[in-house]
C-alpha cells in the first residue's frame, strides 16, 4: 500500500494557486460578514440567550480562520520537516476584533510508526505541537504515553490497541502536558497499514490541535446549560444543529466514523478510505455516518470531481450541508433535491455522485437515493444482490429535477455494503456488483463488520487504482 501523505508532510506538493486563492476569498468574505453580525451582539450581558449567540459566533469565527489558514497550507505547500519553530504555540485568544486577523491556526502534524522496523517518523508541525527539539528522535509508540495527561492515557492506549490489534481506525482525543507545563487538548486520526499477509505492518495518524476550539465549545456548553436550566429547550436544539454545521466547515479529511451510542447497538459500522496510486489522501471520495435526533442513522458515500485541489473543504461543507438537512428531519429524496439546488445556486464544490441513506431502527426500515452513485449492495442468507434505486441527475445539472428514493425492510444479520466507483479496479456497474457479491461466503463467517471490511480489503484493497475510493460495511445487530 502506498504511504499515506499529510498535510505538512515534506513531499507533499502545494496545489495550484487559482482556485485555491477563490477559495480563500470566499471565506474571509464569509468571515467578515460574520463579524459584522457578531459585532451586534451585546459583549456582556446578564441574558443567557444573547451570551450563548455571542458564543456561537466566536465558535465560528475560529473555525473559518482556521480554514482560512488550513487553505492558505494548500496554496503554498508546506514547510520543511526540519524547520524550526516560527513562533510558541502557546494559547492563542478564541477572536480578535479585525476580521482578517484571527487566532493562532490550530496545528495539524502526522506520525507514522513502522511495527517491522520499530522505525517512527514525526512531521516538524507535530515537534511543535508537542514542542519537543526537532532534532530529537521521535518517540516511539511504547514512549509517547510518557507526554499524555494521566487521567488520559488508557484513552489513548485502548486507540492504540484497537488500531494495532483489531484493524480499528483511530478517532479520539486527549491531553498532552509540554514541557512548560501547559495543558493542550490533541485531536488523533489514524489507521493500520495492512501488509500483503492482512496483518497491521505500520500506523499513520494525523493529530490537531484542538485547544482553543474545545475552549470555545465550552463557553457555548456552558451557555447552553443557562437556557436549558431556563426551559428554553428549543435554543438548545438549534445550537446543536449549529454545532454539527460550523463542525462541517474545518476542512478536515473524514478519515474514520463517529457514531454516537445514545441506545441500544443497532448497527455495526466499519468503513475505510483506499487511497489513489499515487498515495493521495485527499482524494475526491468521502464516507460518513452520523445517529440523528430520532435515533434513525444516516449513511452517506459520494465522490467530488477533481483531485486533491479544494477537495477536502468542498468535502466538510456537502457533508454538512447533509447532515444539517438530516437532522431536520428531511428525508434522502428531498436530500438529494435540496443539496441539487444548494450546488447549482452555488456552483461549488462539483459533486461527482453521491449516496444518502437513512436506517430506522425501531423498524429496520432503510431507506435511500442517488445521483450517478452505484447501489447499494445487501448481503443475506449467503447470498448478495444489489438495491434497485432510482437514479437522479448529478447534483448542480438540473435544478428543477426531483429524486426519487427507494425503501427496504431489513432483518436481523443484514449486511449493506456502500461503495464508490473504483473500490474494485477496472470494473464498473453490473461487474462491480458481481465481484463484490462473491465476498458472500466469506462475510457469513464473518461477526463483525469490521471482519467483514476487511475481507473486502483483502479482495480489493492491494490492487493499483487511478482514483482514490470509499467502502462503508453496516451490519444489522438487532
Amino acid at each position: 500500500m502506498p504511504p499515506h501523505l499529510s498535510a505538512d508532510r515534506s513531499t507533499a506538493q502545494p496545489p495550484g494557486r487559482g482556485p485555491v486563492d477563490a477559495l480563500i476569498s470566499q471565506t474571509r468574505r464569509l468571515k467578515g460578514d460574520v463579524d459584522a453580525v457578531r459585532r451586534g451582539t451585546p459583549a456582556d450581558t446578564s441574558d443567557p440567550r444573547d451570551r450563548w449567540q455571542r458564543a456561537l459566533y466566536d465558535l465560528a469565527l475560529h473555525q473559518l480562520n482556521d480554514l482560512d489558514e488550513h487553505l492558505a497550507q494548500l496554496r503554498d505547500g508546506p514547510p520543511p520537516a526540519s524547520a524550526a519553530p516560527a513562533e510558541p504555540a502557546g494559547p492563542a485568544p478564541a477572536t480578535r476584533s479585525a476580521p482578517g486577523q484571527g487566532p493562532l491556526l490550530s496545528r495539524v502534524g502526522s506520525a507514522e510508526w513502522n511495527l517491522l522496523t520499530d522505525e517512527a517518523s514525526w512531521s516538524g508541525e507535530l515537534y511543535r505541537i508537542l514542542d519537543r527539539d526537532p532534532a530529537a528522535p521521535p518517540l516511539t509508540l511504547d514512549e509517547l504515553p510518557a507526554l499524555v495527561h494521566d487521567e488520559d492515557r488508557p484513552r489513548l492506549t485502548a486507540m492504540v490497541t484497537g488500531c494495532l490489534v483489531d484493524a480499528r481506525p483511530i478517532d479520539g482525543e486527549f491531553r498532552l502536558i509540554r514541557p512548560d507545563g501547559s495543558v493542550r487538548t490533541v485531536h488523533m486520526m489514524g489507521e493500520p497499514v495492512l501488509g500483503t499477509d492482512g496483518s497491521t505492518a505500520s500506523m499513520w495518524a494525523v493529530l490537531r490541535d484542538v485547544s482553543e476550539l474545545r475552549r470555545c465549545r465550552r463557553a457555548v456548553g456552558e451557555t447552553r446549560d443557562s437556557l436549558h436550566r431556563r426551559g428554553q429547550d428549543a435554543a438548545r436544539t438549534e445550537h446543536r444543529l449549529a454545532a454539527e454545521l460550523r463542525e462541517a466547515v474545518l476542512p478536515a479529511w473524514r478519515g474514520s466514523l463517529r457514531l454516537p451510542r445514545r441506545g441500544p447497538r443497532t448497527l455495526d459500522v466499519a468503513a475505510r478510505h483506499l487511497p489513489s496510486a499515487a498515495g493521495t489522501a485527499t482524494g475526491g471520495k468521502w464516507y460518513d455516518a452520523l445517529e440523528l435526533s430520532d435515533g434513525a442513522t444516516l449513511l452517506s458515500v459520494g465522490g467530488l470531481t477533481g483531485q486533491g485541489v479544494g477537495v477536502a473543504s468542498g468535502m466538510a461543507m456537502l457533508i454538512g450541508a447533509m447532515r444539517g438537512m438530516a437532522m431536520s428531519g428531511t428525508a434522502p429524496g428531498p436530500l438529494m433535491t435540496c443539496l441539487n439546488r444548494l450546488l447549482d445556486a452555488t456552483g461549488q464544490p462539483a459533486l461527482g455522485s453521491g449516496l444518502c441513506l437513512r436506517y430506522r431502527p425501531e423498524t429496520r426500515s432503510l431507506v435511500w437515493a442517488r445521483a450517478g452513485h452505484p447501489v447499494p449492495l445487501l448481503f443475506r442468507g449467503g447470498t448478495g444482490h444489489a438495491l434497485d434505486a432510482p437514479d437522479g441527475p448529478l447534483p448542480g445539472t438540473a435544478p428543477a429535477s426531483p429524486y426519487g428514493q427507494a425503501e427496504e425492510t431489513l432483518e436481523a444479520g443484514d449486511l449493506l455494503l456502500l461503495h464508490t466507483d473504483g473500490l474494485v479496479p477496472g470494473r464498473t456497474g453490473a461487474a462491480s456488483v458481481r465481484r463484490l457479491a462473491g465476498l458472500a461466503p466469506q462475510f457469513t463467517e464473518s461477526r463483525t463488520a469490521q471482519e467483514c471490511l476487511l475481507a473486502v480489503l483483502r479482495e480489493f484493497g492491494g490492487r493499483e487504482r487511478e482514483d482514490d475510493a470509499c467502502v462503508l460495511v453496516a451490519r444489522v445487530t438487532s
